[in-house]
């Protein structure tokens, strides 16, 4: 075996704020979304080649509040971060394998429109509206961003890179204050950077 990718992620709790969610839905969280990345190395690196790979998925929610996104879905994507640092390690040393994870902006798969109640606009609609809106690079992300980013990660040309956060979001984390802010609409600064580049495809 030469990759292993892990892309599952689930909360029962999801649409529930951090106060509002139980121990079981926390704990469920944390359990399919973090712990199955642990016991998916934790069986499967043995049969892994020296110079393999393992990616997993995250979230900036692991390290930045993301109002809507809740359940401790936030609390596990943070774990499985921390874990990717932490086997990298282990799995490095004793299988010879590296292990990233890739920090997707928001996409409109099926599993993020779930996050929404029935006959309202999804939580993912707003996030990527948002993400269009103050992102450095104000284009479209596609599934083909992510997957392009994780062929590069799983194969030989990053031989050198493991324990990381890949981050594939038009540049998003690095965002401090939101340009369309209701706060700044009396400032030059909301307009003065707005897009002045029409992207490909677009």
């Amino acid at each position: 075996i030469d990759v292993l990718v892990h892309s599952i992620a689930n909360g029962p709790d999801v649409k529930k704020p951090l106060l509002e969610t139980s121990r079981a839905g926390y704990l469920a969280a944390s359990s399919a979304s973090a712990f199955s990345l642990v016991s998916l190395v934790q069986r499967i690196g043995p049969h892994m080649n020296p110079g393999g790979s393992v990616i997993s998925l995250s979230y900036l929610a692991a390290e930045k509040t993301i109002p809507g996104y809740g359940g401790g879905m936030s609390s596990a994507k943070a774990q499985l971060e921390s874990d990717t640092r932490t086997l990298a390690f282990e799995a490095g040393r004793k299988y010879g394998v590296r292990v990233n994870t890739l920090s997707a902006g928001p996409l409109k798969t099926r599993a993020a429109t779930a996050i929404s109640e029935k006959g309202e606009k999804a939580f993912i609609e707003f996030a990527i509206d948002y993400s269009k809106a103050n992102a450095p690079m104000a284009q479209d992300l596609y599934n083909d961003d992510v997957g392009n980013t994780a062929a590069f990660l799983l194969s030989p040309l990053a031989r050198a890179i493991t324990g990381m956060t890949i981050y594939v979001d038009n540049g998003l984390h690095s965002i401090g204050m939101a340009v369309d802010s209701q706060a700044m609409m009396e400032s030059a600064i909301g307009t003065s950077f707005s897009p002045e580049v029409e992207y490909p495809g677009q």
